[in-house]
């Protein structure tokens, strides 16, 4: 299946509060993780409950203070695997707090961790 996705991502983990509204207009809030991090959207997890396709949600990083940024989204696409349920979420409106709050942040993370060594088999 060829690639249709655009843009860089940032393979990070955050942890985020995701709240919506189910068919019966009863709110929910699910604590989650990010798996990745684009300029205009996001790829989480969710062990218990995933939104609907097509519906919006306002997704909140929780990582730190000077990072915390809610914005909507909307559901792109679910993944409904039992051991790891997943939403990709593309962000609607306003993006620029998400884009150097989040976004940036988390390419500095990136950028300062240390690469892992390599082990020596010889």
């Amino acid at each position: 299946m060829p690639e249709r996705r655009t843009g860089s991502r940032h393979f990070i983990s955050f942890p985020i509060r995701v709240e919506w509204k189910d068919d019966k207009g009863v709110e929910i809030i699910a604590e989650g993780l990010t798996e990745n991090i684009g300029q205009n959207g996001t790829l989480i997890y969710l062990p218990r409950h995933l939104p609907n396709v097509g519906s919006k949600v306002n997704i909140t990083v929780t990582e730190a203070k000077a990072t915390q940024v809610t914005v909507t989204a909307q559901v792109l696409r679910l993944e409904r695997n039992a051991a790891h349920p997943q939403a990709a979420l593309m962000l609607v409106g306003s993006t620029k707090d998400w884009e150097k709050r989040v976004w940036e942040y988390a390419g500095q993370l990136i950028a300062a961790q240390k690469p892992e060594e390599l082990d020596d088999w010889n």
